[in-house]
């Protein structure tokens, strides 16, 4: 089978035997990235996006036919949560398909606040008010651009987007609907309290999808794909939630903590969403039998990535930069870090974030403030597994992401700020992995995705001494965050520019 894992800075695209293992040779990547703007959009055009989805396929079924496959029978696709596009009546895309990292409608989120209790909405479909979900997001669509909001005759993710071009049809699944903070969790069905707020319509949004339901490509991509001819497609799913299941963590007794270009924690467990969950944390759906529980950050990898390039630090050597943050003593450079460049999602989820470096003098050296910044990643993670504890208490965390993987030191400082041990993954493409998996179970081919173990590289484990020091650093951010995050008025006048 096929896996396609779009993620918000590659797409990946492997092909998988029937016991989930990947075929040698016939694997196609390409980095992609969500153009950015100065007051916080994060957004994509949705056709130069379902084109380059398209042709990691292409490169991939190449190499897959150097390999001897002639037949593909199933296509599963693991994609980032959160998106949201416009259709017309045509399906043709009338707005870019705006990202998770999109912070434009921070003002929105809180004006819901005002207008909806957010504790029972937050019980019902397992999201805050914020501007990564759809509702606030179709209101800033609403009140900024009538033209689009006029225009768009359904709403739907770039999993569906992507469905729609390719198959002609656009169901969701529970998966992929769970993330958009719009879909009744229990009932599995999208929120019609929420959805009359908004002054959305029940047929302006996906249809969702059955267990086990499948589609087929338009006589188009068969064409243009002769091995998925007759090839079952399965709807999207939330690439968090397949990154669980292919690191094997499905079940409270593992949690998969994953450093991407954002970072987040979650557990998944077969059961109905929980009856009491923490304002830190979300609930997702993996499909309707499971759910995944966590908490995101919205910096991850990808603040490490826009420091090296900032600061020119190790830009000509990426070991050298690596060195110098091993030599570095936990919270040695005297810096606190409020890590929300791109806003903040848990645990706060204050809608007017924003970063800062507290603390620094003409002695500060760039490699300090990157271990700086890195340790206070470190410190938002820590608040979530807290949280996450009363779900999956005592659980094993393993830890994914090429962020860690290029950074050993930075894995270090994690498991020492958690004073608990990192498994490091090596399972490869987890997400891709997880969305096989998913598949195969769906599709009746294997009994449980849980009779699937994932392989482990060797422990990371915390030293005690840094974590003592970790415990202080992190009870101050803690109380700078409250002060200048926490306090409304004070993060709203730090982001209001002159």
């Amino acid at each position: 089978m096929l896996a396609l894992d779009v993620g918000t800075s590659s797409v990946r695209a492997a092909l998988y035997d029937s016991a989930a293992r990947e075929v040698e040779g016939a694997r196609a990547r390409v980095e992609w990235s969500f153009s950015t703007t100065a007051d916080g959009g994060a957004e994509v055009e949705a056709d130069a996006a379902v084109a380059l989805a398209a042709g990691v396929v292409d490169r991939a079924l190449t190499l897959a036919e150097g390999e001897g496959v002639r037949r593909v029978e199933l296509l599963a696709t693991a994609c980032f949560w959160h998106s949201l596009v416009g259709v017309d009546d045509e399906g043709r895309a009338v707005t870019p398909v705006y990202g998770w990292a999109d912070t434009r409608a921070a003002s929105d989120a809180a004006a819901l606040r005002e207008q909806m209790d957010e504790r029972e909405t937050h019980a019902r479909t397992g999201c805050r008010f914020h501007a990564s979900y759809w509702p606030a997001k179709l209101l800033r669509i609403k009140r900024e651009r009538p033209a689009e909001w006029r225009a768009a005759r359904r709403w739907m993710t770039f999993g569906e987007l992507l469905m729609l071009r390719l198959c002609g049809a656009g169901a969701a699944s529970v998966s992929m609907a769970s993330g958009t903070g719009l879909l009744n969790l229990r009932a599995c069905e999208w929120d019609a309290p929420l959805a009359t707020t908004l002054g959305v319509k029940a047929e302006q949004l996906p249809a969702l999808a059955r267990d086990g339901e499948t589609f087929a490509l338009t006589e188009e991509f068969a064409a243009r794909w002769p091995a998925l001819r007759g090839a079952r497609v399965l709807a999207p799913v939330g690439d968090g939630a397949a990154n669980n299941i292919g690191e094997a963590c499905a079940s409270r007794e593992r949690a998969a903590l994953m450093v991407g270009t954002s970072a987040a924690m979650r557990v998944v467990y077969e059961g109905e969403p929980p009856a009491s969950l923490d304002p830190a944390l979300w609930c997702y759906r993996a499909d309707r039998r499971r759910v995944a529980v966590g908490g995101a950050l919205s910096d991850g990898g990808g603040l490490f990535a826009w420091l090296k390039r900032t600061l020119a630090t190790g830009a000509r050597d990426g070991e050298a930069l690596e060195r110098a943050l091993d030599a570095t003593g936990p919270d040695a450079h005297g810096l606190t870090v409020l890590p929300f460049w791109s806003g903040e999602r848990s645990t706060g989820w204050h809608p007017f974030a924003s970063g800062a470096v507290l603390g620094l003098t003409a002695h500060t050296r760039p490699e300090e403030i990157v271990r700086a910044c890195l340790e206070a990643i470190a410190y938002r993670l820590a608040l979530v597994a807290r949280s996450l504890d009363a779900h999956a208490p005592g659980a094993e965390v393993r830890a994914s992401g090429g962020a860690l993987r290029a950074s050993p030191p930075w894995a270090q400082m994690i498991s020492d700020v958690l004073g608990r041990p990192l498994r490091l993954s090596a399972a490869g493409e987890a997400s891709a992995r997880g969305a096989v998996l998913l598949a195969l179970e769906a599709a009746g081919a294997i009994k449980s995705v849980a009779d699937f173990e994932a392989p482990a590289a060797a422990a990371v484990e915390p030293d005690e001494a840094r974590h003592a020091v970790y415990l202080r650093a992190s009870g101050r951010q803690q109380r700078l965050y409250e002060l200048l995050v926490g306090d409304q008025q004070t993060a709203r006048l730090l982001r209001t520019p002159v």
